[in-house]
């Protein structure tokens, strides 16, 4: 449905996610479980007019994102209880050095040469566990809250948000690795109002908070191989989301969701540049609109297709580019298309496909001393996203 479910309660796993209190919608209990398998195909180009250019892909390979959903209504009550463990955000990407791609020259060691960030390998994963309440206060009218408890890794080799250091005393300072973290946690909530307007029209709305993570501690070393502890802030961004839905037609849901997402406030998301020690502040990125739109329709009694378009805004400027070849979440056009298949009268089979069509942006390449100039650095994304999941009803 292309994440469009603040108005269209489907199953526990997209109530939970987006709108706690559509779970008083669903018309059984249930428990839903799966996976997306994400791939991604990333690629950098950079040059610096006459030394270098190059381009570049990311062996960035397939990661998996768990989803499992828990919805049950209490007997003669209006309260319906759910529980979510789902994978709501990550990245990854792994570039090699390279003596032609200027951004991906190795790390200097000689002063007054610049050099570029060596090999690149970043990786994020969040994981959020949601007890659900939702309470219908009428046939009509839902209220829903959830509390968010988070476990989330960020990691980024090489560790820009930390200071490079000089420990062999060359006079070029280098970073370090960012590889020795572990999780951290994190806490938030969203609360939501789900409204059947009549028999067609339903409508619905929903508040995320920011999800407000530990320091992220990295246990590190200085270039002669030395101890160092390097920490950083992140947070995970407020959600605002609005919803409506149709189901007017016979056989047929029409769903469409708009969505802020508050990157700009966000710590680690909305800094912007480099500190005087040389450590990044911060991604940089805006806050987005998205929209999404989902169509279902019931084929036979046992199949259901579905299908959905997202549009995003790009979070990332143009000459934030460089400092986001490890983040690059700037992808904007996503169509999705799958089913359900009813394989006994309380299991059914859950499949999708989703693509995110190929996006660029390009920037010059910045480092803490400044822009270089007549220097050019573009990141290229585009993901290829496969899912499949079992709902049991009861």
């Amino acid at each position: 449905m292309g994440g469009a479910a603040v108005a269209a309660p489907l199953d526990a796993i997209g109530a939970i996610r987006w709108n706690p209190a559509t779970l008083s919608a669903l018309p059984t209990s249930e428990l839903g479980f799966g996976a997306d398998l994400i791939f991604p195909l990333i690629s950098v180009d950079s040059s610096i007019d006459g030394l270098a250019s190059g381009s570049t892909d990311s062996a960035s390979g397939v990661s998996a994102l768990p989803n499992i959903g828990w919805s049950h209504k209490l007997d003669d009550s209006p309260i319906t209880i759910g529980l979510g463990m789902l994978g709501i955000a990550g990245f990854k990407s792994n570039y090699p050095a390279s003596l032609t791609n200027p951004i991906l020259f190795p790390q200097s060691n000689t002063p007054g040469i610049p050099g570029g960030f060596g090999r690149i390998f970043s990786s994020a994963q969040f994981l959020d566990l949601s007890p659900t309440v939702s309470i219908a206060l009428s046939d009509s009218f839902s209220i829903g809250i959830s509390p968010n408890l988070t476990l989330g890794e960020v990691v980024a080799d090489p560790l820009s948000i930390t200071a490079p250091n000089d420990a062999d005393g060359s006079g070029a300072p280098r970073y370090p690795s960012g590889r020795g973290t572990q999780m951290a946690w994190g806490a938030g909530a969203q609360i939501g109002a789900y409204y059947i307007v009549n028999p067609a029209w339903r409508i619905g709305a929903s508040l995320k908070t920011p999800t407000w993570m530990q320091r992220f501690e990295y246990q590190t070393e200085d270039e002669l191989g030395r101890p160092q502890v390097a920490s950083f802030h992140w947070d995970l961004p407020l959600i605002v989301s609005t919803g409506v839905s149709y189901a007017g037609i016979e056989s047929t849901l029409i769903a469409l969701d708009m969505r802020y997402i508050d990157y700009q406030s966000t710590s680690g998301l909305g800094d912007t540049g480099f500190n005087a020690d040389g450590s990044l502040r911060g991604l940089g990125w805006h806050g987005v609109l998205g929209l999404s739109l989902g169509v279902q329709r019931q084929i036979t009694d046992a199949l259901i297709i579905r299908g959905g378009y997202t549009f995003n805004q790009n979070p990332i400027p143009d000459e934030l580019t460089a400092v986001n070849i490890g983040s690059a979440l700037h992808y904007q056009h996503q169509v999705a298309l799958g089913g359900s298949y009813l394989l006994t009268k309380n299991v059914s089979l859950n499949t999708a496909y989703s693509f995110f069509f190929p996006h660029d942006i390009t920037g010059p390449i910045i480092t803490p001393a400044g822009t270089i100039p007549n220097s050019s650095v573009t990141s290229t994304e585009s993901v290829h996203v496969g899912s499949m999941g079992i709902t049991v009803s009861y």
